[in-house]
């Protein structure tokens, strides 16, 4: 890949949980933000009140125009919208849906996502839990360029960091989101100065991480004293391993 003669890119950030704040607060000081989309509010708490992504939040400081679709596949209005803005690059983090190919394509030099693994293992939704559940003992971020696929586009870069036999989901969880933030820095200098190198993932290693439940939370007492300690610090700080006694958490 060819240098780029260009000193920042315009950017549009796709992203909705806390995870996602530090890598678009990077990219706001970085680069040019020219919108920002996030899943729509949602009602929280015992009131139901709708409460915006921590995403939103951050883009509303910063005036940036924030777009929350119900859907991105088949909904012709925003993909025109995203469309007219002169894209250099889509930059994803945790928004929680696959994106079409209608999508995937607009932007000049690709779509970018940060994966909180080290791709292909924990493909999916949760894969910072199940690195812990599963008694990884590493985890990372990796940077790759999307495809139609979840989380199977070809790799860019791996970030990796140590898993602590203490660390629980929360603490992982706040040493990656850092790393994803320096990650995609990183990352995108290397795409400013042609020095990428794509890679395939090994299908043949690849491991899911599905979306975790309430239901997954249950101790299962049959298990090694190992596993359910990992489950407890996996489910940690939600939802909270639990077992019953007498008929009670």
């Amino acid at each position: 890949m060819f240098a780029l003669f260009k000193d920042k890119f315009n950017v549009l950030f796709m992203g909705t949980p806390e995870f996602a704040v530090d890598t678009l607060e990077m990219l706001i000081h970085n680069h040019n933000v020219l919108a920002v989309v996030t899943q729509p509010d949602k009602p929280q708490g015992r009131g139901y009140k709708l409460k915006s992504s921590p995403v939103k939040e951050v883009a509303l400081k910063y005036s940036i125009d924030v777009y929350q679709p119900d859907k991105v596949k088949d909904n012709d209005e925003f993909i025109n919208k995203i469309r007219n803005m002169d894209l250099d690059l889509i930059i994803v983090v945790a928004y929680g849906k696959i994106l079409p190919s209608d999508i995937l394509n607009i932007p000049k030099f690709g779509c970018i996502n940060s994966h909180a693994s080290l791709l292909p293992r924990h493909r999916g939704a949760a894969p910072i839990n199940f690195a812990i559940i599963s008694g990884d003992n590493k985890s990372g971020i990796t940077t790759m360029f999307m495809d139609e696929g979840l989380d199977t586009g070809d790799i860019i870069e791996k970030y990796e960091v140590e898993i602590e036999d203490y660390m629980t989901a929360g603490q992982l969880h706040d040493k990656l989101k850092l790393i994803s933030a320096y990650g995609m820095k990183d990352t995108l200098q290397k795409i400013k100065n042609g020095t990428i190198k794509r890679q395939k993932q090994d299908d043949s290693k690849s491991t899911y991480a599905p979306i975790i439940t309430k239901e997954f939370a249950h101790i299962d007492f049959s298990k090694s004293a190992r596993d359910i300690l990992n489950l407890i610090k996996g489910l940690n700080p939600w939802p909270v391993a639990y077992c019953l006694y007498e008929e009670k958490k």
